[in-house]
């Protein structure tokens, strides 16, 4: 067994690598991206036609603009920076050199380790003098360069490097009268998902991994809440259903099981926010919280929050409930209608006894395998309830993204997606190994 949920832990890795890749090449293809409209808003600033999107920008502002974006690479290059197997050309600058050109002078800003910033600054800033040829000359190597033994210990422009561009410039009908020099100064650094970086969003400009950890505790709450209710309340109502088969109980919770499920959450949402929210003021219209949530005692903290989470909560269950229930019911009726149930009782045991000693236990043998996505309750969510709601959890999140084109989140969400639903997978096939002793990874 142990081999095996090594093998399944390994697994996890070209998991992660074939469906980050599948989508980071969507988003690549996908027309509409944030390059497209950074050019569209660009074209529509300085009134172009429509024939050239981002015609109001230059060469050098549209490859400044891929580069921002990530779009100045080929897919699988763009791929491994994302990745961070691969560094980045980091805080780029363009110089331009007509044909005989003197030397320009920049200012180059890197961002020093943790352990070298000083109370007041963070960055070291060096002044430096730019070629044709894109030679990097220090300007102020008395501040910036420490020697040691007659051996420079410390150079600032040890990080930086240059590219030379031939860049063709053309006029309106696209034919080619000049020329001039690019010279690209960059600096090249690893920031990636290997490196605990998720990128920025191109739509808020937060920090991926902040906007997710923001919404967490939201999506817990609901996920995890769901959860417990449905196996507390589902498990002993299909026990109680398989006792009971063919009678009143039976037939009346079968007729409000199935009249429930056959409610979409966000159609049962829509009905309670009106009457009961709404109309009546029984319930919150929306949110996970008041206004004045932060003024308010812990008491009534507790039952603010839970106040707000009642509508919702009914509308994520209601669909799952059904299943639940019938699932534990109908497992439990096979098993009471097998011979070891039957051998059991001929020998003396109790009709209790045998349901509970012998039959239960195969019966939650299905159950377990849903048991390990438990871990998936950090991502949990459901758009239209959270959009009727005015919950901000991971559907919404998620939903946004996509819609924005906000591409460095959709491959954040991706990856925290990819790793908590293979990571339930694996504690599903555990629990199952627990609960059924046929069972044996070899």
């Amino acid at each position: 067994m142990r081999d095996y949920f090594i093998r399944r832990f390994l697994l996890i890795f070209p998991t992660l690598i074939g469906a980050t890749m599948l989508v980071f090449f969507i988003t690549r293809v996908t027309p509409g991206g944030p390059l497209e409209k950074a050019m569209m808003r660009a074209m529509t600033a300085g009134e172009k036609s429509q024939k050239d999107p981002g015609g109001s920008l230059s060469e050098e502002q549209k490859a400044e603009l891929a580069a921002y974006y990530g779009f100045d690479k080929p897919f699988f290059p763009a791929y491994l920076n994302w990745l961070g197997a691969l560094p980045y050309e980091a805080d780029k600058q363009y110089l331009k050199f007509e044909k005989d050109a003197k030397d320009q002078t920049i200012t180059l800003r890197e961002l020093l380790p943790k352990s070298q910033w000083k109370p007041n600054n963070a960055y070291r800033v060096s002044q430096v003098s730019v070629s044709q040829t894109g030679k990097l000359t220090n300007l102020s190597p008395e501040e910036y360069e420490v020697s040691r033994y007659g051996r420079t210990v410390v150079d600032p422009l040890k990080s930086w490097s240059t590219r030379v561009k031939t860049v063709e410039q053309k006029d309106e009908a696209g034919k080619v009268v000049g020329s001039y020099s690019q010279v690209q100064i960059y600096r090249n650094h690893f920031n990636g998902l290997l490196q605990g970086n998720l990128g920025y969003s191109t739509t808020y400009n937060d920090p991926v991994w902040d906007m997710i950890k923001k919404r967490m505790p939201v999506s817990l709450f609901y996920g995890l809440a769901t959860f417990i209710m449905m196996y507390v309340v589902c498990i002993p109502l299909g026990i109680l259903k398989a006792i009971k088969h063919r009678t009143v109980l039976d037939n009346v919770t079968s007729v409000l099981i199935f009249v429930g499920y056959a409610i979409p959450g966000f159609v049962l949402g829509s009905l309670l926010v009106v009457y009961l929210a709404a109309r009546l003021g029984w319930f919150p219209t929306g949110g996970f919280t008041s206004e004045n949530f932060d003024s308010l005692t812990f008491g009534q903290k507790v039952w603010d929050v839970i106040h707000h989470a009642i509508l919702p909560l009914i509308c994520y269950m209601v669909g799952a409930f059904a299943f639940m229930t019938m699932l534990m019911k109908n497992n439990l009726m096979d098993n009471l209608a097998a011979d070891y149930v039957r051998t059991a009782i001929a020998k003396g045991a109790s009709y209790k006894q045998a349901v509970l000693k012998h039959a239960l236990r195969n019966s939650l043998i299905p159950i377990a395998t849903t048991l390990g996505h438990i871990v998936s309750v950090f991502v949990a969510g459901s758009l239209l309830i959270e959009l009727i709601f005015e919950i901000n959890g991971f559907g919404l999140l998620g939903y946004n993204s996509i819609v924005d084109r906000d591409y460095p989140l959709v491959m954040g969400i991706l990856f925290v997606s990819v790793i908590l639903l293979t990571l339930g997978n694996i504690l599903s096939d555990f629990l199952v190994a627990l609960t059924d002793p046929r069972v044996r990874f070899e």
